[in-house]
C-alpha cells in the first residue's frame, strides 16, 4: 500500500478483505488494534494529519485515514469503507447533544453499512444510584452534561443499527486505569496529597483494566448481540477512598487524607466531586457471560502494577 495514502475514500479492490475502522484510536483504541491486526486490516480515524501521527500508526500497522468527526461533509467518504467499526471518540466538551456521533452514523449510512458498530460510552449515564448494584436493564438517569451526551451518542447509535440493519452494541465504561497509560494509576494524586471522602460519605467506584477493556471491545465487535449494552467493568467492588488506599499500599505511598462531605468542597475541585457524588456497583455478568471475556485483572490489586 501506499505509504502516502491519506483520505477516506475507496481502497484498491486488492485490500478488500474484513477491515476494521476505528474511530477515536486513543491508548483503548491502539491497544484494540493489537489484538487485531494479526487477522484483519485495521483503519483508523485520524484527526492529527502530521507526518509524525500518521508514521506513528502505520509503524502499528494501522492505516491512517485523515478525517474529523466535526466536518461532516468529509466524512461522507467513511461509506463502505469497513465491515465492522470501533467508536471511541468522545462527544463535544459543551452541550447536551453528539452531533459527531450523528455525523458518523449517517456517514456509514450512505453505502453498504458495516456488519457491526460497536460504541464505548460511560457508566455515568445511570447518574447516582445510591451505591446499588445494578445491571443494564437500570433507567438512565444522568446528572451532567457529559453524561447527556454520551445517552445521546447512545441514542444514535442505536437508532442506526435498527434503521440500517447493523448489529450495534454499546460498552458502558467506567473508570480506566493502567500503569503504562498516561495518567492511567493514581500515583500523582496520591503524591499530591489529594484527599478522599470518609468512610461515612464514600462512594462506590468502577474500573477496568485498559487492555481489559481492549479485548472487551474486539470481542463486542464480533460477539456483541444487537441492541445490547453491557457493563464493560472487572468484578471489584471498592469505594473511592479505599481504591487509593490500595494504590498507595501497592506503591508504598502514604494513604490519602480522609475529609467530610461537608468539607470536601474546600478541598477539591469541582469536577472531582461531580464523580464523588455518584455511587453505584455495576454487574459484569453479560460481559463474561455473552462476550465471554476472562478478565486478566479482575480488580485493581494486579492490574494497577502491571504493564502490558
Amino acid at each position: 500500500m501506499p505509504s502516502n495514502l491519506s483520505p477516506l475514500g475507496a481502497l484498491p479492490a486488492r485490500f478488500r478483505r474484513p477491515r476494521v475502522l476505528i474511530v477515536g484510536c486513543g491508548d483503548v483504541g491502539q491497544r484494540a488494534a493489537r489484538g487485531l491486526v494479526p487477522r484483519v486490516r485495521v483503519l483508523a480515524l485520524s484527526r492529527d494529519g502530521s507526518a509524525a501521527a500518521l508514521s506513528a500508526l502505520r509503524a502499528q500497522r494501522i492505516q491512517p485515514l485523515v478525517g474529523d468527526l466535526d466536518d461532516a461533509v468529509r466524512l461522507r467518504r467513511l461509506a463502505g469503507i469497513a465491515t465492522r467499526v470501533l467508536h471511541l471518540a468522545p462527544p463535544p466538551g459543551e452541550g447536551d447533544g453528539d452531533p459527531r456521533t450523528r455525523a458518523l452514523v449517517r456517514a456509514l449510512a450512505r453505502r453498504t453499512p458495516p456488519l457491526a458498530l460497536v460504541y464505548g460510552s460511560t457508566s455515568g449515564v445511570y447518574g447516582d444510584c445510591g451505591g446499588a448494584h445494578i445491571d443494564e436493564t437500570r433507567g438512565l438517569r444522568p446528572a451532567t452534561a457529559r453524561a447527556r451526551r454520551r445517552v445521546a451518542a447512545e441514542g444514535h447509535v442505536r437508532a442506526f443499527g435498527r434503521a440500517a440493519g447493523v448489529r450495534t452494541s454499546v460498552l458502558r465504561i467506567p473508570g480506566i486505569y493502567a500503569a503504562d497509560r498516561e495518567g492511567g494509576t493514581p500515583r500523582a494524586r496520591l503524591l499530591r496529597g489529594t484527599p478522599v471522602l470518609a468512610p461515612q460519605d464514600d462512594v462506590y467506584t468502577n474500573h477496568i483494566h485498559a487492555d481489559d477493556l481492549a479485548r472487551a471491545c474486539v470481542l463486542a465487535l464480533w460477539r456483541g448481540a444487537p441492541q445490547r449494552v453491557y457493563h464493560a467493568s472487572d468484578d471489584s467492588a471498592l469505594k473511592m477512598g479505599d481504591y487509593f488506599d490500595l494504590a498507595a499500599d501497592l506503591y508504598g505511598l502514604p494513604r490519602p487524607p480522609r475529609v467530610r462531605r461537608a468539607d470536601a468542597a474546600q478541598h477539591l475541585p469541582a469536577t472531582l466531586l461531580s464523580f464523588m457524588g455518584e455511587s453505584r456497583r455495576l454487574d459484569n455478568t453479560r460481559l463474561k457471560r455473552e462476550l465471554r471475556l476472562q478478565l486478566r485483572h479482575a480488580t485493581p490489586a494486579s492490574g494497577l502494577l502491571s504493564h502490558s
